[in-house]
């Protein structure tokens, strides 16, 4: 086959179709877009998961005055030395606890305010009111049900609290996102799959004179079809070009200038360049096959031999 040859047909096939092929390439661009989205948003979830599950406490609440007279479990009265003695140790037993740490009602009731001493509630908030508490570091935080249900029922325990189920509606909300993103990923390439097909049959009816020549002097379905195959895969290649910098810019803008999440939101570990680098072929390669199985298979009812 010769290169000249296919080089020129996609030439003409372009020229006569450029609206279209402007219109597949906005689509493909935008579709592969959100699929590189997704998948960084995807990696995103995960990296906070792993990042935010690390630093998860268990908290155990210890019985104080107050809670005897007011929660039924503290009915026993406050927790006794003893009994905070033997948590502890018990709590220590345990192969899935990493470290266990103490924190007094006055170590409490500072903590509290330095996070709302702004409060209007602030200001009626005394030490003793305040419980003591254990901070259970475990090895996995998917291990929480094992402390709860050894420890929540005990004499002198108030409750059993795990930081990760406040966690758990952040990445809930992230993961519908993320779930809204993919189908909105999905509509767009549909349209984009539909315009390349209109794109390639219009490019085929307009050059049928060429094609019906081609058969009678013998040339094979491959060689009918490849101009028209790369030219889908023209427009593909500079939507996935599009898409790729559409990731690159968004990276850029949102976290490190521009929005400056990165600073802004220093509490999240975002994900770094080598996340979206790696995404980048990913998107290049989708935009050269995907354009080029439609072509391939909407020309086959077409241009047969």
């Amino acid at each position: 086959m010769r290169a000249q040859f296919v080089l020129s047909e996609i030439g003409v096939g372009l020229r006569r179709n450029l609206t279209m092929t402007f219109a597949v390439i906005v689509s493909v661009a935008l579709s592969l877009a959100l699929f590189g989205g997704s998948l960084l948003m995807r990696d995103q979830v995960n990296n906070m998961k792993g990042y935010w599950y690390d630093k998860v406490n268990v908290s155990i609440f210890l019985c104080n005055k107050a809670d005897a007279e007011s929660v039924a479990k503290c009915s026993k009265g406050a927790v006794t030395a003893q009994q905070k003695k033997d948590i502890e140790g018990d709590l220590k037993k345990l192969d899935i606890v990493q470290t266990v740490t103490y924190e007094s009602a006055d170590e409490a009731f500072k903590h509290y305010k330095e996070q709302f001493g702004d409060s209007p509630m602030a200001g009626s908030i005394t030490p003793d009111q305040m419980q003591e508490s254990f901070r259970v570091k475990l090895k996995d935080p998917e291990k929480f049900k094992v402390v709860a249900t050894a420890f929540a029922g005990r004499d002198g325990v108030q409750s059993v609290q795990d930081q990760k189920g406040i966690l758990e509606n952040l990445f809930s909300l992230l993961g519908g996102m993320n779930v809204a993103a993919v189908l909105i990923m999905a509509v767009m390439l549909v349209v984009a799959l539909m315009l390349i097909v209109n794109t390639v049959r219009v490019s085929a009816f307009s050059r049928r004179r060429e094609t019906g020549i081609m058969r009678l002097v013998g040339a094979s379905s491959f060689y009918i079809q490849a101009p028209f195959i790369m030219e889908a895969a023209f427009a593909g290649v500079l939507g996935g070009i599009a898409a790729s910098g559409m990731l690159i810019v968004g990276r850029y803008f949102m976290i490190d200038h521009g929005l400056d999440l990165s600073h802004k939101l220093n509490l999240i570990n975002f994900i770094g360049w080598d996340a979206v680098l790696a995404k980048l072929p990913l998107v290049l390669a989708a935009s050269v096959v995907m354009p080029a199985l439609a072509a391939f298979f909407a020309l086959r009812k077409y241009l047969k031999v």
